[in-house]
């Protein structure tokens, strides 16, 4: 095993807590609950997006059939207008007369029947309106609570990101001094997940939180004062006087 004095194995333990503060603020950076409203609330905007343009789209096809309906009627109310004058001059023959009247008969007909399809198509446009409308202000609402929480995500980023910046330079002014072969161990154990080093607690070891057998202890307690001991059920690097 390396050894280390008791400067570097204190310095050792700095590092470690340091560690675990910056491992806990890039936690709280990944877990903020502004992130899940952000993504949970774009992806609902999507979703809304699509909403309008699907009412916008069936909005212009109503709009184009009542056009082509408007059309239609106004074209049928010019021809009856034009038999209705033939009838009143009184130029054409009886069975013309007769002839005529049944057409202006069946033009009103259909007149009437192009109408309520029109009013019809009035009253499916209002209804398309006022849904696109209610989903237009539910996007407008759910964006201003995602702008919301993305100033909020923003200012605690910063904070972290200060935070996590002032922990790198303390981490390495504190490695300086540790030697490099336990530096070595200790990031070997770090990068595995493990907790890399922890002081001594009586008989337990305070990275795993064990009670260390009789012979494990001895054989710690009696070990140099610079011999950097591990834990025997879990390899952390041990500081006895910390």
């Amino acid at each position: 095993m390396p050894n280390a004095d008791l400067a570097a194995q204190r310095a050792l333990l700095k590092l470690a807590d340091t560690d675990r503060r910056a491992d806990s603020a890039a936690h709280q950076r990944a877990a903020l609950p502004e992130l899940g409203v952000i993504a949970d609330g774009s992806k609902r905007a999507v979703e809304l997006r699509e909403k309008v343009a699907l009412g916008d789209a069936e909005i212009g096809d109503i709009d184009s059939a009542g056009r082509k309906l408007d059309g239609e009627i106004e074209s049928v109310r010019s021809r009856a207008a034009r038999d209705e004058d033939r009838l009143a001059s009184g130029s054409a023959s009886p069975k013309e007369m007769e002839s005529l009247q049944r057409e202006v008969e069946s033009l009103a007909r259909r007149q009437a029947s192009l109408e309520d399809d029109s009013l019809e198509l009035m009253e499916r446009r209002e209804n398309a309106d006022a849904g696109v409308n209610a989903v237009r202000g539910e996007l407008t609402a759910l964006t201003r609570e995602i702008d919301a929480a993305t100033v909020r995500r923003n200012d605690q980023w910063s904070d972290i990101d200060d935070e996590l910046s002032r922990l790198a330079l303390q981490r390495a002014v504190v490695a300086q001094a540790i030697p490099d072969d336990v530096m070595a161990i200790y990031e070997r154990m770090r990068g595995a997940g493990k907790v890399a080093a922890a002081a001594m607690r009586g008989e337990q070891c305070g990275g795993c939180g064990m009670s260390l057998d009789r012979a494990s202890l001895e054989e710690i307690r009696s070990a140099a004062a610079d011999f950097v001991s591990r834990c025997p059920e879990c390899s952390t690097l041990l500081v006895r006087n910390s």
